[in-house]
């Protein structure tokens, strides 16, 4: 085996520079590298090259991906995934399954074939549809909730499917001794490398970190030959590698063998391996391997995939859907939405070419099938929420969302509390046992730990609040907190307090909607020693007119005389810190000095 250095610098440079350009343009890097290999590669120009080297680093990009995919969903989003996603999924996956499989057979393909197809065209991109949601600022609406669901919920289901199919397939048919064989395999393959993560692993951690073994370094390289063994067992129950792979970074993901801590330092390591240098690599050599002859001899076929995989995500997400209440027009937006395709579609496609279940040309369709939906998807998706925009029907997720998280409980965090429960679910969290316990004894929500650890967020409802507010003096843990808040609990409106203004933690809040809490709140410490010694009462502010909620303080004499709390408004309690605009008929709870 040989490997061009010179041909892998050029591999490289034309996945990162024709994967920047598509980022750019609003679609997931593959586009662009995918394009790069059927432009520079063989299909077209002929620049770039194929090797056995590069056949072994794009395998092992495969399955590194893999493991990350398998990092970035949580078993228990699957389990708790709402009602509508999974309906949305099931039907998003079904439909285009059967019509497309019926294609491929009609046209002659084998039952294979087509059952391989009807795969690809079931999936759905997580990747690409989180970045169009964000360009399209619809982020915090339900339909975005949906598709995240649903795509966790499609991507498992097609990998299950798959794995079946593969098992078959090298059983050498569809007997019913075979599809018992398949069936024991599987099954003894599942039984293994649970026990193995969820019994073997989490005490063999702790063990390793007693013996003090464990280092970034060390806990990496681990991690990655966890995946190459839970890949073998894959191989040797009959399976493919990737499922291997797939389930090793489903069981050393937060919260199941990894600390937080950890899990936060590992996967960027797992990322930069996988996205940044070995799955480029495969993403440009998988464009070497399409045909354009396809739009010669099999144009027909192309189109019928492209259509029938567009019409059945759409209408079978929509028809699916009805039973969720949200509106069939809801669902069609939805249905739209789910139809790009992404790196699973196009690995799942490679690996059939390379086990010969399907031909080059019917590989290149489905190359093509992914580039042309995924290109929709951001028009559809800006036309479907336009929609439901003017008739009224797109849902915020604010709008479902109720209750407020607070982290601190400190004097002036309690006050704040106190004024907002009388009308909505409030929540504390704090590391300092004495301000828990006189929380208790005030009669509010506390959790007792770190704000840093999901499971303590999740234990403080944060998954249901609309509102977070990160109020400990820790400019660092405030910022890190409200990260987790937007990112993984993804709550509307988050707010962080930052005194002293450090330019690097304002950089990292300037690239979200996380927003800093007004100046008033700088004096934090000092309300807290006011409150604490009995120095302050509560004062009301009637609105008159509506005014930006920001100049509400402008012209007082003492910007240390008042804190505004919370703003009463239509029998609703809403904290502060999170409106921008005040009407006339609202009135601010603030604290004064005595």
């Amino acid at each position: 085996m040989e490997l061009s250095i010179l041909n892998l610098l050029l591999v490289l440079l034309a996945a990162w520079l024709a994967g920047n350009l598509a980022t750019r343009l609003g679609y997931p890097s593959i586009f662009g590298e995918l394009m790069a290999g059927i432009i520079l590669g063989p299909p077209l120009l002929g620049l770039l090259q194929s090797s056995e080297g590069l056949e072994v680093l794009a395998e092992i990009g495969v399955l590194v991906m893999m493991l990350y995919i398998g990092m970035e969903i949580d078993p228990k989003d699957l389990f708790k995934a709402s009602w509508a996603g999974t309906l949305a999924a099931l039907g998003g996956f079904i439909t285009p399954f059967l019509f497309c499989y019926w294609l491929i057979v009609a046209m002659g393909g084998t039952v294979a074939a087509g059952l391989f197809v009807g795969i690809a065209a079931g999936v759905t991109s997580l990747a690409t549809k989180s970045r169009i949601l964000v360009d399209l600022k619809l982020l915090d609406t339900r339909i975005a909730h949906v598709l995240m669901a649903g795509a966790l919920v499609s991507d498992t289901l097609a990998l299950i499917v798959f794995a079946a199919i593969i098992g078959v397939f090298e059983a050498d048919g569809f007997s019913i001794a075979n599809l018992s064989l398949v069936a024991g395999k599987a099954a003894l393959f599942f039984a293994v490398v649970s026990f193995m993560g969820l019994k073997l692993f989490p005490p063999l951690w702790q063990r390793l970190r007693k013996m003090g073994w464990t280092n970034r370094t060390f806990n990496a390289t681990l991690i990655l030959l966890i995946a190459l063994l839970f890949a073998e067992f894959a191989e040797l129950a009959g399976l493919h590698a990737i499922l291997g792979g797939f389930l090793a970074g489903l069981f050393l993901r937060e919260g199941t063998v990894l600390e937080p801590k950890l899990s936060r330092q590992l996967n960027p390591v797992v990322h930069d391996i996988s996205i940044g240098f070995l799955a480029p690599i495969f993403f440009v050599t998988a464009g070497f391997q399409v045909s354009l002859n396809i739009f010669q001899t099999d144009l027909l076929l192309l189109i019928g995939v492209v259509v029938l995989a567009t019409v059945g995500k759409i209408v079978g997400t929509a028809l699916f859907y009805l039973p969720s209440r949200n509106g069939w027009r809801e669902g069609v937006v939805v249905g739209a939405g789910m139809n790009g395709r992404g790196a699973v579609e196009i690995i799942l496609a490679q690996i059939g070419l390379s086990m010969g279940i399907i031909s080059a040309e019917i590989f290149s369709i489905l190359v093509f099938m992914a580039i042309a939906t995924t290109a929709a998807v951001p028009l559809f998706l800006k036309w479907g929420s336009e929609w439901l925009k003017g008739r009224g029907e797109l849902v915020r997720s604010a709008d479902e969302r109720q209750g407020t998280v607070i982290i601190g409980a400190g004097p002036t965090a309690r006050a704040l509390a106190k004024a907002l429960s009388e009308a909505q679910p409030v929540w504390l969290i704090d590391k300092n046992l004495q301000h828990c316990q006189q929380a208790e004894a005030e009669g509010l929500s506390v959790v007792y730990g770190t704000a840093l650890d999901v499971e303590v967020l999740a234990q403080a409802n944060t998954a249901e609040a609309q509102a977070f507010l990160a109020l400990t003096p820790n400019e660092e843990v405030n910022v890190l907190a409200a990260q987790l808040a937007y990112e993984v609990f993804q709550v509307p409106k988050v707010r962080v307090l930052l005194m002293n203004g450090e330019q690097s933690l304002n950089n990292i809040i300037g690239e979200t909607p996380i927003e800093p809490l007004s100046v008033a709140w700088h004096n934090l410490p000092e309300w807290d020693h006011w409150l604490s010694h009995q120095q302050t009462e509560e004062a009301k502010i009637q609105v008159e007119t509506t005014t930006l909620a920001e100049k509400l303080m402008v012209g007082s004499p003492n910007v240390k005389s008042a804190l505004p709390l919370v703003v009463a408004r239509n029998g609703v309690r809403l904290p502060f810190a999170t409106v921008d605009e005040l009407d006339r008929g609202d009135q601010v709870l603030a604290l004064t000095r005595i």
